[in-house]
């Protein structure tokens, strides 16, 4: 269970989910402009034993989005990852959505996993302009994650950073980090990546390096350690400590929004994780049409 981190003032403890603060003078993000968003929920919303334990029985299988959705508070979409979808989908699935629910959508993964990350530019245009911007106030971070066996070469991220938009549409773009391989567990990449707006995703796991910038704009978790003798995934116990941990990023001098997601590790748990996660933190999901 030990993990490789990387901590700069502000960082959340992988076993307890704790936050240690020390003051920051960097100005609050556009993102948390008003009060501070928790957004809590799972990796996509197609899953077969998700049928008959989080799905009614019978529900259809073209309702599971409208229901998941008033169930949790976001969505990490994983096939943007795999596919190319156009931009009626992407309406679709704004349309289905109750209002403040909020859509996480992976980078194509043609962006990601190359060998020069520098000439990624035609990929990640290609997938910005998918159509993501129907999504419209429903569009979250995006999450460019990176294969396990690419290590970190600042030269060449530093290229790639360059390379994101800060916008779509008119649409403010949020860009979260999922770095796998342990030579980023330093200071000087949570710096370059603090340098172009983007965070480091804080990613729960016995395999992927764990690494929090205390000065980033939002902060955004995967918790991938999910047990499947556990109901919930991760016990209530240890819930109750990430639960302690994000209202330390939603409060105090410089709060900030806060995306969660169960995902990985026993699949089948994961509804159950994030709706008890929203329970302890007081947060009801919209269940508005």
């Amino acid at each position: 269970m030990h993990q490789r981190r990387c901590y700069s003032d502000r960082s959340v403890d992988s076993q307890k989910g704790n936050a240690v603060d020390t003051p920051v003078s960097t100005p609050q993000s556009e993102m948390s402009a008003s009060k501070p968003r928790i957004r809590v929920g799972i990796g996509g919303w197609t899953f077969e034993p998700w049928r008959g334990s989080f799905y009614p029985a019978g529900l259809a299988h073209s309702k599971e989005l409208q229901y998941a959705s008033r169930q949790l508070t976001a969505i990490e979409v994983n096939g943007t990852y795999y596919s190319t979808f156009k931009p009626p989908t992407f309406a679709k699935w704004r349309d289905e959505t109750p209002e403040g629910f909020v859509f996480s959508l992976k980078a194509n993964r043609f962006a990601t996993h190359r060998r020069v990350l520098a000439d990624a530019g035609d990929s990640i245009a290609r997938f910005v302009d998918s159509g993501i911007s129907e999504l419209k106030g429903k569009l979250g971070p995006i999450v460019w994650q990176f294969m396990p066996t690419k290590a970190f070469e600042p030269g060449d991220f530093e290229a790639f950073l360059a390379l994101l938009p800060q916008q779509v549409e008119g649409l403010h773009l949020h860009h979260a980090l999922d770095v796998r391989h342990p030579s980023f567990a330093t200071p000087a990449f949570v710096a370059l990546a603090r340098r172009y707006g983007c965070v480091p995703v804080y990613t729960d796991s016995d395999q992927f390096p764990a690494i929090a910038d205390a000065e980033a704009d939002f902060a955004y978790l995967r918790l991938m350690r999910s047990q499947a003798d556990v109901p919930t995934g991760y016990t209530p116990e240890a819930i109750a400590q990430w639960a302690q941990g994000v209202r330390s990023w939603t409060s105090g001098q410089r709060p900030r929004d806060v995306f969660v997601y169960f995902i990985n590790g026993a699949k089948e748990r994961a509804p159950a994780g994030a709706m008890e996660l929203l329970r302890q933190l007081g947060t009801t999901p919209s269940r508005a049409a």
